[in-house]
């Protein structure tokens, strides 16, 4: 009996130390999977730095019971649910998951967490149609790139322009 227990505070204790480290949740619905396919999904969502956990929803309940950020996930707990703990890129893995789900066709997307805001299945799906965490940088580096070179020709035109304005104030004086 006791092992039992102590089992089940290092799977909470582990269910708290993903989530600490991640910046959103998933919930799907995982029935009817087998475990090749749950490695499958497991595999696929690796690269883009997600874990995925299977646990009872009381497990989970007691791991976010104490953290705001992460309790709106309990209105999506039911049945057979599976966490995604998406740690790096969530676009990557929101994509990842609809690929599994376009080949298996057994699980369902209950809604997720970012940022203490719970997130129905259409505003995930919109994250999800995000460009890449590098293409979002490379866009953001490229706009803040133009705005530096607009403003580096704008103050080097500053001295030519008060230049000139000198000058014709000089000119007009002397006139």
């Amino acid at each position: 009996m006791g092992r039992t227990l102590e089992n089940k505070k290092e799977i909470v204790a582990e269910l708290k130390e993903s989530l600490s480290g991640s910046q959103m949740a998933l919930v799907i619905d995982y029935k009817g999977l087998t475990v090749a396919e749950i490695t499958d999904l497991r595999n696929r969502l690796r690269p883009s730095g997600t874990v995925c956990k299977v646990t009872k929803n009381t497990l989970m309940r007691i791991a976010i019971a104490d953290d705001q950020n992460w309790q709106p996930l309990t209105e999506f707990l039911a049945d057979s649910s599976a966490l995604l703990m998406v740690q790096d890129d969530f676009s990557a893995a929101i994509k990842a998951y609809q690929e599994f789900q376009k080949v298996t066709k057994k699980t369902a997307l209950r809604g997720g967490v970012m940022d203490g805001r719970s997130l129905n299945e259409d505003q995930v799906k919109a994250i999800g149609s995000l460009p890449p965490k590098e293409q979002l940088m490379a866009q953001i580096a490229g706009a803040i790139n133009g705005v530096t070179t607009k403003l580096a020709v704008g103050i080097n035109a500053v001295p030519s322009a008060l230049a000139r304005g000198i000058k014709a104030v000089s000119e007009k004086e002397a006139a």
